[in-house]
């Protein structure tokens, strides 16, 4: 079990959604990433996985979605994150957003000095921060929006929690981030960081719907996978085993305030089934469920091609 493993900050971000058409709008059209894959959710290959990223499908700006037709709208509670923050490169960067959703689109904003906060159609709370930070830009190409405005990469995850010391004593004893801020606490390896904050929880308890997050997930290097579950084990943290998930292996376990973790390797990555200039172009199945693909493909919704009216 190595001493040294660090985490690379957000891997990816999943979500739930019951309007995929809706859905892929928003994040593609509006928000200008760019459609990586279409697969199936491989504990129910009824419903669509839908995967949003950069140009090449980056860990670090993969933000990713379950569809299940009309699910009832869900509300963030204790034990889940109630904002996704992604990073922009400058408050230039902000004033074009804000002009773009408030303006064009007619999405209401909220502007704090280098923050840019917002929700989704079906409510899931967004926030665009200026930060200074070294790590590479992770950006999809748009006709609409320049490089120098355009999403960069995650930066965080902010959450309901309310057991602060076990949370904490996870966080830096056992997955080694460091406290940057109030319940904040960054996770930085070789080449990205991340970010994850805690709120007291509302009220009224939390409900898994649309416009919520299933879970959040942590890079790791492809060759620490298997130490990163040796430590969990040995830290008494209860946790699946690794499990094959196609584009990347992964262990799942919930932190002490409620949040489900998951620890993600880097590879191999969206280009295992095409080329980067194919990526979202088909529906990928895993090799399990390619004998069902005709019955598969006929329950998932129709969707357009994100790209398809770019002019040449």
């Amino acid at each position: 079990m190595e001493s040294n493993m660090r985490l690379d900050g957000v891997h990816h971000i999943s979500c739930i959604t019951g309007d995929a058409r809706g859905n892929l709008d928003f994040y593609t059209r509006v928000l200008g990433l760019r459609l990586v894959a279409k697969s199936v959710n491989q504990d129910d290959p009824t419903v669509y996985h839908l995967f949003y990223a950069d140009e090449r499908g980056s860990a670090g700006s993969d933000l990713t979605f379950f569809e299940y037709p009309e699910a009832h709208p869900g509300r963030a509670g204790a034990g889940m994150v109630h904002r996704i923050t992604f990073r922009v490169l400058s408050e230039a960067a902000l004033d074009f957003w804000a002009a773009r959703l408030q303006g064009e689109h007619g999405i209401e904003v909220t502007r704090h000095g280098r923050h840019l906060q917002f929700a989704d159609p079906e409510g899931l709370g967004l926030e665009l921060v200026v930060q200074d930070v070294t790590d590479a830009p992770l950006i999809a190409e748009h006709n609409e929006i320049p490089h120098a405005f355009a999403l960069v990469g995650f930066e965080g995850v902010r959450a309901y929690g309310a057991r602060a010391m076990a949370t904490r004593q996870l966080l830096e004893g056992v997955m080694g981030a460091e406290l940057v801020g109030e319940q904040e606490w960054e996770l930085t390896g070789n080449s990205r960081s991340g970010t994850i904050a805690y709120d007291p929880p509302p009220d009224l308890p939390g409900r898994q719907g649309s416009g919520t997050v299933h879970h959040v997930a942590w890079a790791t290097e492809t060759a620490e996978h298997d130490g990163w579950l040796q430590r969990l084990q040995h830290a008494g943290v209860s946790s699946t085993p690794v499990i094959d998930r196609h584009y990347f292996r992964s262990i799942y376990f919930r932190e002490p305030s409620g949040v489900l973790f998951e620890l993600a390797t880097k590879g191999p990555g969206f280009t295992v089934d095409s080329p980067v200039e194919e990526l979202g172009k088909r529906i990928i199945l895993p090799s399990q469920f390619e004998s069902q693909r005709a019955s598969i493909e006929a329950r998932l919704t129709p969707l357009p091609d994100p790209r398809a009216d770019w002019s040449s």
